[in-house]
């Protein structure tokens, strides 16, 4: 049923985790496949991802032709998952991603629907409660979507949404806002994100609420690609 594609750069840390939490989606024949696209990891993240049998795809580029690159290798799915290599997806999270599925398809609506989860993280205290309540308002405030939250929807949706944007850093943003708030479920299934320590500090922040900032504005992707460089989120 799914393609899962994940876009992954020096993850060694995160990706078994989340790897095994689609083991049992995978027993059941949900998942058909793992595609992982990697930027150009050194430690490793290939090792992982060729030991649980994923597809290795290189890919360098914006976030979009990450994206993009993992979509067009996947082969076995009618539907695409993408995922984040540090985000852990609930237990029995395929049982309801399964019923969505069914139920769109039954409405005859399966090439017209996408459906993304909810952003935990693992971390407790009240900074951990802000940053979800972040993302939240995001998505569904200013129908910004995080990469954190995934993505799940019909190759054939994908096909005719063009897919992601290749030239933009903020392409999972991109993608959901030609989606549209009426065709996108937000899943009762939390994507909890596993906590690694962070490199780049305020500056790296600063770009990305810049890059968000010129997509609320309509600035188009290939120049906020421009201005704030490569892997804004």
């Amino acid at each position: 049923m799914f393609s899962v594609v994940i876009s992954t750069l020096n993850n060694e840390a995160t990706l078994v985790e989340v790897l095994a939490a689609l083991v049992p989606a995978s027993a059941e024949g949900v998942v058909r496949e793992v595609i992982v696209v990697d930027e150009g990891s050194c430690d490793l993240t290939e090792t992982i991802a060729d030991a649980a049998g994923c597809r290795w795809v290189n890919a360098s580029g914006q976030r979009g032709a990450r994206l993009a690159a993992g979509a067009t290798a996947a082969r076995r799915g009618d539907w695409l998952l993408f995922l984040e290599p540090d985000m852990v997806l609930d237990p029995d999270w395929f049982r309801e991603v399964s019923k969505f599925v069914e139920r769109v398809e039954r409405i005859g609506k399966g090439d017209c629907r996408a459906a993304c989860f909810r952003p935990a993280n693992e971390d407790t205290g009240f900074r951990a409660r802000v940053s979800e309540v972040g993302v939240w308002m995001r998505a569904r405030v200013l129908a910004i979507a995080h990469p954190r939250q995934g993505l799940l929807l019909s190759r054939r949706f994908y096909e005719t949404l063009q897919g992601h944007d290749r030239a933009s850093p903020l392409a999972d943003a991109e993608i959901v806002r030609r989606i549209g708030r009426r065709r996108m479920t937000h899943l009762p299934v939390r994507a909890v994100r596993r906590h690694v320590p962070e490199t780049g500090g305020g500056r790296s922040v600063l770009r990305g609420w810049l890059a968000i900032a010129l997509f609320f504005l309509r600035v188009p992707g290939a120049v906020i690609g421009r201005v704030v460089g490569p892997s804004a989120h």
